[in-house]
């Protein structure tokens, strides 16, 4: 079950996401989903390694190359220009995920992400999200679960009562 705390987490990312002109609901939850893709696949990365490191051993299959280690969630999460956050995420960790797993085989996967666009153009609004989900506790496996069900509720409620909003970029050459 999804805690009040957390709730007021998602809903806050939420709002920050409305607030800075991405106020499309799925648009939102994809790039929620995306980011917290990217989170997991380090929060992966990051157990194999404390495995690795406690047997002696090197990791067998790491999921990020050498060469990828800046497209790691706990590599542009700690940076403070948000300046230079955005190219990493944008330019070489959403690409790194789009193409996860493609080895020439159509798989459902490639098929899925073929059309994502990740929106985030905005270093500030991305420095933001990214402390925001950071502050999200996923350890729990059934967290996960409950976010996403959370995440598509607000998403049926919103076109339930009308209440998918206008951004502010469109309302002010309306004024």
């Amino acid at each position: 079950m999804i805690t009040g705390e957390i709730k007021s987490k998602v809903d806050r990312l939420w709002t920050t996401f409305w607030n800075n002109g991405i106020s499309n609901p799925l648009s939102v939850i994809e790039q929620i989903s995306y980011l917290l893709f990217i989170k997991r696949l380090d929060d992966l990365e990051l157990a194999q390694e404390k495995k690795a490191n406690r047997l002696n051993k090197p990791i067998t299959n790491p999921l990020f190359a050498p060469e990828q280690q800046r497209c790691r969630w706990s590599y542009f999460k700690n940076l403070t220009n948000s300046e230079e956050m955005l190219p990493i995420v944008r330019d070489e960790a959403f690409p790194f995920i789009k193409t996860l797993g493609q080895s020439g085989e159509d798989s459902a996967y490639v098929r899925h992400m073929k059309d994502a666009v990740f929106l985030i153009a905005n270093p500030a609004l991305l420095a933001s999200v990214v402390g925001q989900i950071d502050q999200i506790p996923m350890e729990d496996r059934d967290t996960k679960g409950d976010l996403y069900e959370y995440m598509l509720s607000k998403l049926t409620t919103a076109g339930t009562n009308g209440q998918f909003r206008t951004p502010r970029h469109v309302i002010r050459p309306l004024a």
